[in-house]
């Protein structure tokens, strides 16, 4: 009984010998090194003094804006700009002009208001084609232009049989054609230099792009002059004749398209003997236009 105690104190006392070594590693463990701490950790107290971030180098300063001073453009500037647009003007107007007339009756002619200003009075009475003669359509063909329905406004060939005449000692003729005529008297004024014959073959052209033969000689036939303010077929067949421009005989229509290069000299009511025989020839043409279909063109 009395010996199991004792076994017992000595179990106990024997443990509490072993526990001041289990103490005495366990510091020894907590105080020595770690082996997983990296060798240059720094203590948790430690400060990380605050890096101040390098100043910034001022960036260079952009020049001042200088404020430019519109130029002005030179007197060839201006000059060399106004013309353009004065060309610009013209271009485009002529188109619109020439196209207004391919359905609206020119109201007057510069002819017209120059023998106004003159003192003469005008007498003028719009007809269509329709309503003239084919009477006349083939004299003027026949004393005007006998290519009308061929050429495209320019009869080149006209023109170098002029020119060649001319070299050899003829007289000197025209080479108008009917659409040159019919340009110069809708739009433009009599008399020559550059500038109207520069002007006249532009309009030529324009009015053969934009209008049928047809109405080429319908225009031609109400613009033309005959003479003391007479202007278009059915002001002269009244005034010359007493007949409307519908009812003209094939020897009245010879009349009037023998007079037409030169209405102011040449009369019709009487004829002189020049103009007598003129109409005569034309007659004969008249027929020849007819047979070879030199008017088809004008025809209805």
């Amino acid at each position: 009984m009395t010996d199991e105690p004792q076994r017992n104190d000595g179990e106990e006392s024997g443990q509490e010998q072993e526990a001041p070594d289990d103490r005495e590693r366990n510091e020894g463990e907590e105080s020595g090194p770690d082996p997983a701490a990296p060798d240059d950790a720094l203590p948790e107290d430690f400060d990380i003094p605050a890096v101040e971030p390098a100043p910034e180098e001022p960036s260079p300063r952009a020049p001042p804006r200088v404020k430019k001073t519109p130029r002005r453009p030179s007197s060839i500037e201006t000059l060399v700009y106004a013309l353009g647009w004065i060309f610009v003007a013209l271009f485009y107007g002529s188109l619109l002009w020439v196209a207004a007339y391919r359905f609206v009756p020119p109201p007057g002619t510069v002819t017209m208001i120059e023998r106004s200003l003159a003192g003469e009075t005008i007498r003028h009475q719009w007809a269509d084609l329709s309503e003239i003669s084919p009477h006349l359509v083939r004299a003027v063909i026949a004393a005007e232009d006998s290519r009308f329905c061929l050429h495209k406004g320019l009869d080149f060939a006209a023109i170098e049989e002029a020119v060649g005449e001319f070299k050899n000692g003829g007289r000197r003729r025209g080479a108008s054609t009917i659409s040159q005529q019919t340009a110069k008297n809708a739009f433009l004024w009599n008399g020559g230099g550059w500038t109207r014959k520069t002007a006249e073959a532009w309009f030529t052209l324009v009015v053969e792009t934009l209008w049928p033969k047809r109405r080429i000689m319908e225009v031609y036939l109400n613009v033309a002059e005959w003479g003391n303010g007479i202007f278009g077929a059915e002001a002269a067949a009244r005034a010359r004749f007493r007949v409307s421009a519908r009812s003209l005989s094939k020897e009245q229509a010879a009349l009037l398209a023998a007079v037409l290069p030169n209405p102011h000299k040449w009369r019709v009511d009487p004829p002189g003997p020049f103009v007598a025989g003129r109409a005569d020839m034309l007659r004969k043409r008249m027929d020849v236009v007819a047979n070879e279909g030199l008017d088809s063109c004008a025809r209805p």
